[in-house]
């Protein structure tokens, strides 16, 4: 393919040299005329391991060259890749500006084309910045029409800086947001044959792909750095410690618990993190980030309770009162707290749980529940259906057969709650008459 790479700082250098050394055509566009004349002399403009030598094979062949002529650039090639910085201001909000200037030029060239032409962004942007901002910039400078004039596609970058060359050619995932099919096409053709699954989704999602990477390693970062202060403080090899943690692939290092759903609860959770918040204290060891993690779970069932309120109906059905699906441990259950929310603004309330019974709950657990809903066993049903009837506001906070199979013969205008993600949500999210809570 012939392709046209705007930006050669570290994302364009990379990728304009890569996709050369694959066997496409490609030309560099840059506003600085030192980069220019550095890839004219085949040497690269950011210092990168083996970028040098790509940079020098590929232009000595003729397969890299770069230019300042936007025009030029756009009419010599098919796909345009937009890798411009998106630098971040101090109250974090990023700037465009560069993103905007460059679409508006790229606009322009393609006004007199005659030809279709696929402009891409690789540049970290917030979700909606694309379809929002970008697309109409592009339709107003060419008079053209996205998705049937030109094609328009988000392509995220996941290089990371030392090691981009090989992460180019050994990908983890190719993330493509497409306008249209035909543009996720021609970004697709341009990493046939690397590894890695290839994802194609809407523009914002490609978009947010991106910040959901970047942000959770931040977390792991600050998650490893916490904790080997506090195991500094008490005396441990902090790296011993995260041998062990490392080890385990089943829920440690996984995809487990990064779905979004309700709040976390239990015996264990909110316990042993307030265990370890106060050893760190003890220890004159600050935290943050562990410091944090409960007031930000207590943050997300308000959302759930905020959800219910805000319909103006009285009577709830809550469907799930355990902390975990076929468990009936009601120790720091979100949902107890939930009900207990919602008994305390004088709602009308009633329950069904399959797994809890009042006459089966014993010790500690009957405890705690006695504490928190002492008139639990008026409120319990043992028939969905029944609860189902009841409500004007159905609460989902499991996914029991009898739960779905209640909500999938319900004919009313109830409204409904979703904490749990119902296997139906995707066809649900438009009514209007359903609120999912993380999606």
């Amino acid at each position: 393919m012939r392709i046209s790479v705007f930006g050669l700082g570290y994302v364009g250098s990379v990728t304009a040299a890569c996709l050369a050394t694959r066997g496409h055509e490609v030309v560099g566009v840059d506003v600085n005329p030192v980069k220019i004349e550095l890839i004219a002399r085949g040497r690269p403009p950011v210092l990168e391991e083996r970028i040098g030598e790509l940079i020098s094979a590929v232009v000595a062949r003729g397969a890299l060259r770069a230019t300042a002529d936007v025009e030029d650039a756009v009419t010599g090639s098919e796909i345009s890749l937009v890798c411009v910085g998106t630098p971040s201001a101090p109250n974090g909000s990023l700037s465009t500006v560069h993103l905007e200037r460059v679409a508006e030029q790229i606009g322009q060239a393609m006004s007199g084309l005659g030809r279709r032409h696929t402009v891409v962004f690789r540049s970290t942007m917030l979700p909606g910045t694309c379809a929002e901002s970008l697309v109409p910039i592009l339709e107003r400078s060419s008079g053209l029409r996205a998705g049937a004039d030109f094609g328009v596609a988000v392509n995220p970058e996941f290089l990371r800086e030392g090691t981009s060359v090989r992460d180019f050619f050994e990908p983890p995932k190719t993330v493509i947001g497409e306008l249209d099919p035909a543009s996720g096409d021609m970004v697709a053709a341009l990493y046939e044959g690397l590894p890695g699954e290839v994802f194609r989704v809407p523009l914002q999602v490609a978009e947010m792909t991106k910040y959901a990477d970047n942000a959770f390693h931040a977390v792991k970062i600050g998650f490893a750095n916490e904790l080997g202060a506090i195991c500094q403080a008490l005396g441990l090899d902090s790296h011993r410690v995260m041998d062990v943690f490392l080890a385990d692939r089943k829920l440690n290092i996984s995809p487990a618990y990064l779905r979004p759903g309700f709040a976390f609860g239990g015996s264990c959770l909110p316990k042993d993190l307030r265990g370890l918040v106060y050893a760190a204290h003890r220890a004159d060891v600050s935290v943050p980030l562990l410091s944090h993690v409960l007031p930000s779970n207590e943050e997300h069932l308000r959302r759930a309770f905020d959800l219910v309120t805000a319909s103006g109906k009285r009577r709830i059905g809550l469907f799930g009162l355990s902390f975990k699906p076929g468990t009936d441990d009601l120790r720091e259950s979100p949902l107890v707290e939930l009900a207990e929310r919602l008994l305390g603004k004088g709602y009308d309330l009633r329950i069904y749980d399959a797994n809890v019974s009042m006459s089966r709950l014993m010790g500690a657990n009957r405890e705690y529940i006695e504490s928190r809903l002492p008139h639990l066993g008026d409120l319990l049903s043992n028939s969905a259906d029944e609860v189902l009837g009841h409500a004007e506001v159905c609460v989902i906070g499991c996914q029991d057969p009898a739960v779905l199979n209640a909500l999938d013969r319900d004919t009313g205008s109830r409204l409904v709650v979703d904490l749990v993600r119902l296997p139906d949500a995707e066809a649900r999210r438009a009514a209007p008459e359903y609120a999912g809570l993380g999606w």
